[in-house]
Parts: structure tokens; C-alpha cells; sequence
């Protein structure tokens, strides 16, 4: 049986800054933004910097109710040690709920979020 190693206190320290981004966003798009920067520093905190994420090697997609993340960053060596190896998944799940639950909320009303942005 293989040991896994946990990054829980790197998601209890970035959480409260990602969702006061979530929470202060003012469109889908400032969501899916403060989703990919988190990931960013998620990710490098974690692999103690060895994986520099790209904007474009994670994204929420709000379609699918899920994340995406790039091949390159797939095929990454750093990244597939970390990501099978720890409860790295569910953070990152964790995250992507939270997300496209605050995504859904200023979908559902852009008019409300317009009004919101021109005051």
C-alpha cells in the first residue's frame, strides 16, 4: 500500500484568498480568472516550484460542471507525481465547486452584475 501525502494546509492557507477573489468577482470571466490564479499558486505551492502553471494549463469549465487542465501539464513528469500521489484531486475539486458555484450565481442574473459594475 502506498503512502499519500496531503497538501491540506497548502489549500487552508490559499482558500481564504480565493474565495474573497471569488466573492468580489463582478462577472463569470473575473471567475474563471481568480480560478485559474489560485490554481497558479496552488500548484506551485505544492510542487515547491517546479510546476509554473500557464494561464492556459487550467481553466474552469463551467459546461461540464469541472476543471480543465492541459495535456503539456499532464504529461509533466512534476505534475504526475503530485497529482497521483496526494489528495491534490480534491483540492483542486474543492476549489472548481466553490468556483462554478459563485459562476452559476452571476450567471443567472448578468443585468444584476452590469447594474453592479457601472455604479
Amino acid at each position: 500500500m502506498t503512502q499519500q501525502h496531503s497538501f491540506t494546509h497548502a489549500e487552508n492557507e490559499l482558500l481564504p484568498k480565493f474565495r474573497k477573489r471569488i466573492n468580489e468577482a463582478e462577472s463569470t470571466e473575473d471567475v474563471k480568472k481568480a480560478f485559474v490564479y489560485s490554481m497558479q499558486d496552488l500548484f506551485k505551492t505544492v510542487s515547491e516550484g517546479r510546476l509554473d502553471l500557464r494561464a492556459e494549463d487550467v481553466g474552469l469549465n463551467p459546461e461540464k460542471d469541472s476543471f480543465l487542465l492541459s495535456d503539456g501539464l499532464q504529461s509533466h513528469d512534476d505534475f504526475a507525481k503530485v497529482w497521483n500521489d496526494t489528495d491534490l484531486p480534491r483540492i483542486v475539486a474543492s476549489f472548481t465547486e466553490l468556483a462554478l458555484h459563485q459562476y452559476k450565481h452571476l450567471a443567472k442574473n448578468p443585468a444584476k452584475t452590469e447594474a453592479k459594475i457601472r455604479m
